[in-house]
Order: structure tokens, then C-alpha cells, then sequence
């Protein structure tokens, strides 16, 4: 029977961003967002039980259902579990973390971005579709703010994933589950703990954007991430998920409080090898504050089209770039851009 490290030093060989074992199917990875069979045999439900379970006591956790958790392992680094039951018995969803936190240039997005972390209060946020490396991001600002700062980071994690030793910074990571019952009650308790800068990992929900929202406005920088599809659905979903008594209010609130917004998504690479990164870069200067104040964010495209000077950039004048620069082929461009036929009528 192949061991939980075999597999997991499989997945560290090929690159691969995630590893699959489940009972009845064989293992899989996901390399550069494409699965592929690892060339082994079906696992059978013992097999799937005792690698559950192997990875239960690496996370210390019990055994369960829908049960999400870290670990980490040797020379092998950390990877975060989602450990579930289906029809034919256990599964294992288990993401390969990096080994290091990579700055922005690794990552392939602008260095200039590290100028988000220059801000003392605010909200900057990340978002984007699942697996776009909303987090890796997130983790290159933070780890610029841990080694250019003498202040106070709380993360607040589900779970945690990169660990940060403290440097210029002291940094408290929490998790949710063994650490606190939710973002929005750990969030609310952050602003008791002296913290300068806090990491959300993720905004839920109402209650955890109205705390973010808050504490972005009393004077701390609020670093966090959401599913959403570009910088005008961000500022939309910020907005939105109040109820509509209390949207003019918020508005004014996020007009006063965001700061930058990175939209990205990760594109294969023309030729092939590691994805490349596209982004939208919306840095909220007066004149985009007074949109959002406003209820105009379906201005936010224009602003975004005219803000080159003050560090903007549209995600369809990005993918032109990349398709230029050979980075992406025509096709991958129109798939992802919000203007199809910008790319379409060009071909």
C-alpha cells in the first residue's frame, strides 16, 4: 500500500497543486489547473479509510466528514485537507501549499502592488475564482508588512495555511475551529488585541464585511479576500450583501475605506509550463471614492480605463498586453475577458 508521504511527495515531484485519493477512483493531481491519473491502481475503501485517517493524526483532528485542516510534514512542507465521505467511501482533497511565501514578482504580478502595504488603514483585497492564488497574494503583501513594519499582525485563518515567524512585525495567526467559533466573533475580538494589521482569509459573510469594514475605518489596514469576478463586483458585492436600509450607509463607509482591489485569475501558458496571472488593478483615488459614494459602480470600468497614471489597469487592456508580450494565445483571452469580442473581431 502506497503511505500518505509517498503520495504527497508524488505530488511535490510533479508540481502539482492538489492531490485526489478517494475510495473507488484512482489518485489524481491537478498540474498548471489540469487533473491527471497518477499510474496506480483504485484505492479501496480500506485504503481510503487509512489514509483518512494517517491525515487526521498528521492535523490532529478526528476523523470525519467535511472536515478542513493543516498539517505539515518533514521536507514535504504544508498542505491543507479537506478530508469527506461520498458514495464509495472516504476522500481526501489535499492542496500543496507552497514551501515559501513568494514575493510579487515570482507570482507574476506587479511589484508595485507592494505599495498596498505602505497604507495604515483601509481595506485592500484580493479576489477571484477558487485556485487563482487569491491566497499566495494575500501572503506576499503580508510577509512585505512583517519585514517592513514594527506593529501587530493578527491573521485570522480557515484554515491556517502559511505560517509566518514574526520578524519586524509580531505576528498572532488564529484559526477558525481550534482558535475561535468564526471570522466575524474572531474578527470583533481582533479589536481589542492592539493589532495595526489584520489578515481575513476570507469574507463570508454580512456580519464579517461590516466588522472588516469597521475595522478598516478605526484605523487599522484590513487585508482580505472574496469570489468575485472583477473590481466592479467586488465593490457591487461589498454593497449588496447589506440589506438595502443600510446600503448608503455602507457605501459611504467602503468609499472611505478601500483602498486597492487585485482581481485576478490564473491563464495557461502559451507553449505550455506554469500558468501566468491576470489581473485587474483598481486603486480607489477620489474620483472612484466618489463613484462608489455615489452608487455609480458601473462607472468603476471607466475609471479603471483612465487610471493608468494612478496605478490602474482593466483586466481586457491586461490580457491585450499578454497576448502581445506571447504570454497567452488569442483564444484563452477572449475566454476570460469581459469584452469578448474586443479579442473575437481582433482575430
Amino acid at each position: 500500500m502506497t503511505t500518505l508521504e509517498e503520495f504527497l511527495a508524488e505530488a511535490r515531484r510533479r508540481g502539482a497543486s492538489d492531490l485526489h485519493i478517494s475510495a473507488g477512483a484512482v489518485p489524481y493531481v491537478r498540474v498548471e489547473g489540469e487533473i491527471a491519473r497518477l499510474p496506480r491502481e483504485e484505492i479501496d475503501t480500506q485504503e481510503a479509510d487509512a489514509l483518512g485517517a494517517a491525515c487526521a493524526k498528521r492535523g490532529g483532528v478526528a476523523p470525519g466528514s467535511d472536515v478542513d485542516f493543516c498539517f505539515e510534514t518533514g521536507d514535504l512542507g504544508r498542505f491543507r485537507v479537506n478530508l469527506h465521505r461520498h458514495a464509495r467511501g472516504a476522500a481526501l482533497a489535499i492542496k500543496c501549499i507552497p514551501v515559501a511565501v513568494q514575493p510579487l514578482a515570482e507570482l507574476g504580478l506587479p511589484e508595485s502592488l507592494n505599495e498596498a502595504t505602505w497604507f495604515r488603514t483601509g481595506m485592500v483585497l484580493a479576489t477571484g475564482p477558487a485556485g487563482c492564488g487569491k491566497t499566495c497574494t494575500l501572503a506576499a503583501l503580508l510577509q512585505q508588512v512583517n519585514r517592513s513594519r514594527k506593529e501587530h499582525i493578527v491573521t485570522i485563518e480557515d484554515p491556517i495555511e502559511f505560517v509566518f515567524p514574526s520578524e519586524g512585525c509580531n505576528v498572532t495567526q488564529r484559526q477558525v475551529g481550534p482558535h475561535t467559533r468564526s471570522f466575524s466573533r474572531a474578527l470583533r475580538a481582533a479589536l481589542r488585541e492592539d493589532p495595526n494589521v489584520i489578515l481575513v482569509s476570507e469574507l463570508r459573510d454580512v456580519e464579517t464585511i461590516r466588522t472588516a469594514v469597521v475595522a478598516a475605518e478605526t484605523g487599522h489596514l484590513v487585508l482580505g479576500t472574496l469570489h468575485t469576478r472583477d473590481a466592479a463586483s467586488t465593490v457591487s458585492r461589498l454593497i449588496d450583501v447589506f440589506p438595502p436600509a443600510e446600503q448608503e450607509q455602507i457605501r459611504t463607509m467602503i468609499a472611505a475605506s478601500l483602498r486597492t482591489v487585485i482581481s485576478q485569475r490564473l491563464l495557461p501558458r502559451l507553449g505550455g509550463g506554469r500558468r501566468v496571472p491576470a489581473y485587474e488593478i483598481l486603486q480607489v483615488t477620489p474620483a472612484v471614492a466618489h463613484v462608489i459614494r455615489d452608487g455609480r459602480t458601473h462607472q468603476i470600468a471607466s475609471q479603471l480605463q483612465t487610471g493608468r497614471r494612478q496605478g490602474m489597469i482593466d483586466l481586457d487592456a491586461r490580457l491585450q498586453e499578454m497576448v502581445a508580450e506571447g504570454l497567452i494565445d488569442r483564444a484563452t483571452a477572449a475566454r476570460h475577458a469581459k469584452n469578448r469580442k474586443r479579442f473575437e473581431d481582433a482575430g
